[in-house]
């Protein structure tokens, strides 16, 4: 495994953000869910493609604290740009978010 120092760490920008609309990826190669998520005044609202529909759907999102990364540069998915990466970890059958354990401040960075 690769050390990297604070620095280099603190280079990932991830935050917090409050998905406001999600729809299912009509159309996607891996079934997937579009995401709509406001990261507060400073960064505003991205959006992102998730694949993520073995634990989640669209509807279950609403409302939902996620942690993403804001500082990648989007990413065309089919006919639909990614902006965030939204972080998660395999659970063997598919991707459980990573989430605040309790209600955190939109836009608040991960440290």
């Amino acid at each position: 495994m690769n050390k990297i120092d604070y620095e280099t760490f603190l280079s990932v920008d991830m935050r917090v953000g409050k998905v406001v609309r999600a729809e299912t990826f009509e159309g996607a190669r891996v079934p997937a869910i579009k995401l709509w998520i406001d990261f507060g005044d400073v960064i505003g609202e991205k959006k992102s493609s998730a694949q993520i529909t073995a634990n989640y759907s669209a509807e279950d999102l609403i409302g939902a604290q996620v942690v993403a990364v804001v500082n990648f540069p989007p990413k065309q998915i089919g006919n639909f740009f990614s902006e965030v990466l939204v972080l998660g970890v395999s659970d063997g059958s598919g991707i459980i978010l990573l989430r605040p354990d309790g209600e955190s401040e939109v836009g608040c960075r991960v440290l």
